[in-house]
């Protein structure tokens, strides 16, 4: 029995260096003036992929779609962002569920606030990286919307951009 332990110790060191293992922090701002609304996403390159990890303060209680953008920007209330990160030109989803042929690589679902205004959201996405790959994320942006992500068509009637944070690299900043 103690040789069974010690190999499952041996790969989970191994496996513990799967991936580059960078995380970048994203500080998440609300986009009007004179708003509460504050958080930070940590986006972590994992073995089973990309981790995207929200939490959320001083936010209105309820579902909110959480997306990854196309640009890097959170200028113009965080409409400079563009529409949600969308390469393979697909219809809208949820990208943990549907993958990358049936959702945007950028559909992360809902974000749930409680009544606090605290709210949180954890995913793993195979296949997202935070460079290299076919579905890069450095350099994007995240957004929290004002409304539930519907999942309907074209991208989740979550309705106007309440938050928004940049996924910088450490090297790009």
């Amino acid at each position: 029995m103690r040789r069974a332990w010690f190999g499952w110790s041996i790969a989970a060191l191994v496996c513990s260096g799967c991936g580059s293992g960078e995380r970048i922090t994203v500080p998440l701002q609300g986009t009007q003036p004179n708003t509460t609304l504050s958080g930070t996403a940590s986006v972590a390159e994992v073995p089973q992929g990309l981790k995207i990890s929200a939490h959320i303060t001083g936010a209105p209680p309820g579902s909110h779609g959480f997306h990854i953008h196309e640009k890097g920007s959170c200028a113009d209330g965080g409409n400079a962002a563009g529409g949600h990160y969308n390469p393979a030109q697909v219809k809208h989803g949820l990208v943990t569920k549907d993958g990358f042929s049936g959702a945007h690589a950028g559909d992360l679902g809902n974000l749930v606030v409680g009544a606090d205004g605290h709210g949180s959201l954890e995913a793993v996405v195979p296949g997202l990286t935070l460079h290299g790959g076919q579905y890069p994320v450095a350099g994007r942006a995240l957004i929290l919307h004002e409304k539930p992500d519907d999942f309907g068509q074209p991208t989740g009637n979550a309705g106007g951009r309440i938050a928004c944070g940049v996924i910088s690299s450490p090297s790009s900043d």
